[in-house]
């Protein structure tokens, strides 16, 4: 007896369905972004490059007017060299009446560095306080802080000048060393930066291991606050560093000037000696160069301190 077997017809396979733009091949949307993304980033790259060569232009034409004599400097372009002379010109800077550049250059980096660090130091405390602690009326405390931010620096300096004058620190350096420790912003930030860097958690640990307040904050908050210490002290600097209305309402003595101000005064004087104007603009390129070295040097801190309080 024969024995049929009998199959079932396989049922045709369905149509693959059209991908979907997900499941596209990266390479196939890289090939059909990329003209939009090259356009993009030339754009981008377009603008920065034109916002460098704008921010970049009165530096590079500083250099060259500082490396030429009083001849060349009005006898030349901007942007053109003449006889190489900056050394000579530096040398000129720095002796002249008896090296007084010398005095107004250890004057700025006094007020900037030392009131600089103290304004971080005060503000990175303030803005810890505000975050990590409750108290009666701290919201409304730190929107009186807030408003110091929208009051312009020249509106206060008549006040600061009557205040100075009743304290009796008008022309010392305390005239521009006590008012440098207020910095509403630099609080602002310091609170940022403390809700972003700083655990509470990390603080609840140390408080149950029996450490007090002061020991958290200076041995565990401050070094966490770090970048944030940094990126105020930055910007406390370059305030100070170019602080020019403060010092000349506070201070008359020029062996108290800071140098933004002395290199204004010898300005005052090119129009009867023409030859100021080399140590002007010699004075300026060297006066331009501690903000160089504090962007570069103190870069990594204000980099990673743009992100602050970003991500949470």
């Amino acid at each position: 007896m024969s024995t049929h077997t009998v199959t079932k017809a396989s049922a045709p396979a369905p149509a693959p369905a059209p991908a979907t733009p997900a499941e596209r091949s990266p390479a196939t949307a890289g090939r059909r972004r990329g003209p939009t993304q090259l356009l993009s980033k030339g754009v981008v790259n377009g603008i920065l490059l034109l916002a460098a060569f704008y921010m970049l232009m009165p530096v590079s034409w500083l250099f060259f007017a500082a490396t030429k004599n009083h001849r060349d400097l009005f006898a030349t372009g901007g942007f053109s060299l003449g006889d190489f002379n900056l050394f000579s010109n530096i040398h000129d800077v720095f002796t002249y009446n008896d090296g007084i550049y010398l005095r107004w250059f250890g004057n700025s980096l006094l007020y900037s560095v030392v009131g600089s660090a103290a304004s971080a130091f005060l503000c990175t405390a303030t803005g810890y306080a505000f975050d990590k602690y409750d108290f009666r009326g701290k919201e409304k405390l730190f929107g009186v802080v807030l408003g110091g931010v929208l009051v312009p620096a020249t509106v206060i300096q008549l006040p600061m000048y009557l205040l100075a004058s009743k304290v009796g620190v008008v022309n010392t350096y305390w005239a521009i060393l006590l008012p440098a420790l207020v910095n509403p912003f630099g609080v602002y930030l310091a609170r940022v930066f403390s809700e972003g860097y700083v655990p509470g958690e990390v603080l609840e640990a140390a408080r149950v291991d029996g450490a007090g307040e002061l020991r958290i904050f200076s041995r565990i908050s401050l070094p966490m606050l770090a970048p944030g210490f940094m990126t105020i002290f930055l910007f406390s600097f370059t305030g100070s560093w170019n602080n020019f209305f403060g010092a000349l309402v506070m201070l008359n003595d020029d062996s108290l000037y800071p140098v933004n101000l002395g290199l204004f005064m010898w300005n005052t004087t090119t129009s009867q000696q023409p030859e100021f104007y080399s140590l002007v603009i010699t004075g300026s390129l060297i006066a331009v160069i501690p903000l160089i070295v504090a962007f570069i040097a103190l870069q990594r801190f204000w980099r990673s301190g743009l992100t602050a309080g970003a991500v949470k």
